[in-house]
């Protein structure tokens, strides 16, 4: 993930505060395929329409912002909240 080091280390979940870390090839995966076919949700209820490229992860993995172009779009209602995903 072409994010600084230093400002992942700043970077804090807007709604728990908790550390956020990037998402792990297997748990991107999980949750693609989740998207994919279980019509996962945005924190907003809205649809989550298109796969995640990158991501990053709260600190308790209950919490996932997605990465755009190398920009973390840490807004509480595009967040995916992990409880949609089997077994993440």
């Amino acid at each position: 993930m072409p994010i600084d080091r230093k400002l992942l280390e700043i970077l804090r979940c807007p709604v728990t505060k908790q550390q956020v870390f990037p998402l792990t090839p297997d748990k991107l995966t999980k949750v693609n395929q989740a998207i994919a076919v279980d019509g996962i949700l945005y924190a907003d209820d809205n649809p989550v329409e298109t796969p995640l490229t990158d991501g990053l992860v709260t600190e308790n993995g209950r919490r996932i912002y997605r990465i755009d172009e190398n920009i973390p779009i840490m807004l509480e209602g595009e967040s995916i909240l992990t409880d949609q995903i089997e077994e993440f």
